[in-house]
């Protein structure tokens, strides 16, 4: 999840422009991206005029060139500093047909140079750029203003949003989920569609509960790896009146469950969490997953395998955790405020003071004894992003919905995980979400990552997907 993008770019020319904006620009996007820690794939100056992209003997060497790179490039960045060859540049992408996102950026030009010697006209080369690739049908994305300066603020928080969605297009494809256990047979909201994800590259490995608390049984609570995942676990988080027989007990599931992972390289999991664990193993998986999930292994409960795909988009654009919450409650009479729970299994870095207890839902009906694991308290205040995936098999597509919203600092007196969220217009969304028949599990990650998770499932997966502004 964290390998370093690598960035194929074009340098746009027109002739009868000034040929030393094409020059600079070069030498303006390279030492940029190398600054910001992007590999780049650009044509150099021994290979077409300032190595930039104006005719189609350009073109067809540009391609070529980035083919030979096809499994490096994440990403295209097309810079436009003046008006630039549209058919060069559409050209281009269509011969080396690499099939990732692709950013068009223009350079603004300075009021005071608008002579025949310093005149871009990036601004209108941009939309006659845009127009031909509308007619070849090449999806592409916008920088937030028309003409930004490459050393912008503006162009570099655009830099790093086009990121987040080459990461996510790119971890998606070819993305393995693992399921571990049955469907609980009370969630069928959490019913999703394997055939529909593999018509977009994403597998899902399976294997039963049995197989895994059975491995999990032949470990010794003497064993070296069972004694240091004790350890790891204690390290984590406070098992302040935790057993010591629930801590080994999870050590043990841990031990299996990772080694599931990394035997099936999985990206993303999504966990039978109740109740068959706690009553023939006498622990819930919560810890575990949380570790899971704060390493970038996203670990969703009740089997929800659409919703580990929804925290594995927003932990790919983020490159931060995420966790998967129940839209739960309302928070008094607010209508743009709501509380978001979970039992729960959130990465630590949720909260503000983590601690270990017990599963309280169902400690009544397996014993208390047997719900140890859960990791608890409120979420910190912090801007967040929210996702989340369907399938839609009356369709035959994916649908989704993103948007961006708060943590605060509301009181709240509850169990488990939780937070009070203000979205604005959540009612809307709320209306949305029921109407579509989405599940009551949504994905969070903290921070503001919405607009790249949208990019990549809107227009480079072709999902139907609502962005619901605030």
């Amino acid at each position: 999840m964290n390998k370093n993008l690598t960035f194929g770019v074009i340098v746009g020319n027109r002739g009868f422009f000034p040929d030393i904006l094409a020059k600079e620009g070069h030498a303006e996007i390279v030492k940029l991206l190398k600054k910001q820690g992007f590999g780049i794939v650009i044509l150099g100056e021994e290979d077409t005029k300032y190595g930039a992209v104006e005719t189609w003997e350009d073109a067809k060497k540009c391609a070529d060139l980035f083919k030979k790179h096809r499994d490096d490039i994440d990403g295209i960045i097309v810079t436009l500093p003046n008006f630039g060859d549209e058919r060069a540049v559409a050209n281009t992408l269509r011969l080396a047909n690499l099939q990732v996102p692709i950013l068009i950026h223009a350079q603004p030009d300075n009021p005071n140079e608008m002579s025949i010697s310093r005149r871009r006209d990036s601004f209108c080369g941009k939309i006659s750029v845009c127009a031909n690739l509308n007619q070849y049908r090449i999806p592409f994305t916008l920088t937030t203003f028309h003409t930004e300066p490459l050393n912008s603020p503006e162009f570099l928080e655009d830099l790093h949003a086009f990121a987040g969605t080459c990461r996510v297009v790119r971890g998606l494809k070819n993305c393995r989920v693992g399921a571990m256990g049955a469907r609980p047979s009370a969630f069928n909201t959490v019913r999703y569609s394997e055939k529909l994800l593999e018509n977009y590259g994403i597998s899902i490995e399976t294997i039963d509960l049995s197989e895994i608390l059975g491995q999990a049984e032949k470990l010794s609570a003497n064993d070296t790896l069972v004694k240091e995942k004790c350890k790891e676990i204690s390290e984590y988080i406070s098992v302040k009146s935790i057993p010591a027989t629930a801590i080994e007990r999870m050590a043990r599931f841990s031990i299996v469950t990772e080694r599931w992972i990394k035997e099936k390289e999985l990206d993303a999991t999504a966990i039978q969490c109740w109740t068959a664990l706690e009553t023939y193993f006498g622990v819930v998986p919560c810890t575990c997953m949380s570790m899971l999930s704060e390493k970038l292994i996203p670990s969703a409960c009740e089997v929800d395998v659409c919703g580990a795909i929804s925290m594995y988009s927003l932990s790919l654009a983020s490159q931060r955790p995420s966790a998967l919450l129940d839209w739960n409650n309302n928070y008094k009479n607010d209508p743009d405020r709501c509380v978001m729970f979970h039992c729960s299994n959130l990465p630590k870095s949720f909260f503000k003071k983590p601690a270990m207890d017990y599963q309280a839902i169902i400690a009544g009906s397996v014993g208390k004894e047997n719900t140890y694991g859960t990791v608890t308290g409120q979420i910190i205040s912090s801007p967040m992003t929210f996702a989340r995936v369907c399938t839609r098999e009356d369709l035959g597509e994916i649908q989704a919905f993103v948007g961006e919203g708060e943590f605060t600092n509301d009181k709240l007196n509850s169990f488990g995980g939780y937070g009070v969220a203000k979205i604005i217009n959540l009612q809307t969304l709320l209306h949305y979400i029921c109407i579509n028949g989405f599940e009551h599990h949504v994905a969070v990650t903290l921070g503001k990552s919405a607009q790249s998770v949208y990019e990549a499932w809107e227009k480079y997966l072709g999902w139907d997907v609502y962005y619901h502004f605030s």
